[in-house]
């Protein structure tokens, strides 16, 4: 009786041993739930299908850099912020420019930086006016494609996918927030210009000083595909300087009124768009008029134009080019709006 009793004890602790070992290799292989720091990391996207030019095998490939808040938890889904610099700019120094790292931080956002290769543009201008890139071909989907990557390796909200842009970067990112309205939340567009105002290089230029001549309506219907549909885009939020002379305010209507088509609540590409709500304040030592325009209870565009500012990011770091130290904060005007934004419903496939 004994040696059986004696036996069960043994066969009991050494259950017990297993139980614990397992148990320990199990909480192993838990992901951590600490915090971790923030990360500023730098790549290269390479397209996975590479097509042969005179027999050698050609990639296209984008740099970039991505930054990942601090004191995240790693199982956080994060919302992330694509963020496409101007001419003459690269990620660095548009992060830099910008401080829209730290107002990310303040807001547990993930920011990713595309850099346009001067291979494909001189002046590092991403090329919205070309019509292969405005029908979302060319780097408009290489820049989707490195989205989606980063959505698979990091912990990413795919309903809270947002695309923001100065300048050129803005016509680039409002290319892909219409051609992507289910991978993109909502856009915001920082001295931009409307969807397939220019089919060149040089009409691009002219569009940039006077606005498109080419009517919203045409742009509408080159989108769309058809005269009379409707099409579902994310909320924008779109922000002029009034002395802006490089890019001219009249873009930022321009912008407006072709969203408005697209929604179908405008029907001639002539009249200016009217808002729903209109609102005048000073912010950042600047005066500030505020239009919203809604389709229904449903924001549609935010529009900004702020007094003085110039062809610069307001709130931006004035030792670097193309950024202006008076106020008010762009970035966290932009974060802000974009953040309150969601995708009715996540249909992100990401390939």
């Amino acid at each position: 009786m004994r040696r059986m009793f004696t036996l069960r004890a043994k066969i009991m602790n050494a259950w017990r041993r297993g139980r614990n070992a397992l148990r320990r290799l199990w909480r192993q292989q838990l992901p951590s739930r600490e915090p971790v720091a923030s990360a500023w990391s730098v790549g290269v996207y390479k397209e996975p299908g590479p097509r042969r030019l005179f027999g050698r095998r050609a990639q296209r490939s984008l740099n970039y850099r991505l930054y990942l808040p601090r004191d995240r938890s790693p199982q956080d889904q994060l919302p992330l912020l694509v963020m496409l610099h101007g001419c003459s700019q690269d990620a660095e120094q548009f992060a830099a420019g910008t401080r829209m790292n730290a107002v990310a931080q303040e807001h547990n956002c993930a920011v990713l930086y595309p850099e346009q290769n001067s291979a494909a543009n001189a002046m590092r201008c991403w090329n919205w006016f070309d019509r292969t890139v405005q029908q979302g071909g060319g780097e408009a989907g290489v820049i989707v494609r490195l989205v989606q990557e980063q959505m698979r390796s990091v912990a990413i909200d795919p309903r809270r996918v947002y695309v923001a842009g100065l300048s050129a970067g803005a016509a680039m990112a409002e290319i892909l927030a219409l051609r992507h309205p289910d991978l993109f939340a909502a856009c915001a567009l920082h001295s931009g210009i409307a969807f397939a105002a220019a089919g060149s290089a040089g009409e691009a230029m002219r569009v940039m000083g006077s606005g498109a001549t080419v009517s919203a309506m045409d742009s509408a219907r080159r989108l769309t595909g058809s005269t009379d549909g409707k099409l579902l885009v994310g909320p924008a939020l779109v922000i002029q300087g009034s002395a802006d002379t490089r890019v001219h305010p009249r873009n930022a209507i321009q912008i407006v009124a072709l969203r408005q088509l697209l929604a179908g609540l405008q029907v001639s590409s002539e009249a200016e768009p009217v808002p729903s709500d209109e609102r005048e304040f000073e912010l950042g030592g600047r005066k500030v008029r505020q239009c919203d325009y809604r389709g229904g209870s449903r924001l549609l565009v935010r529009s900004l134009l702020i007094d003085g500012l110039a062809h610069a990011w307001s709130g931006g770091d004035p030792q670097l080019p193309f950024n202006d130290g008076t106020g008010p904060d762009a970035s966290a005007l932009i974060l802000e709006f974009l953040l309150g934004q969601r995708l009715a419903k996540s249909v992100v496939e990401p390939q």
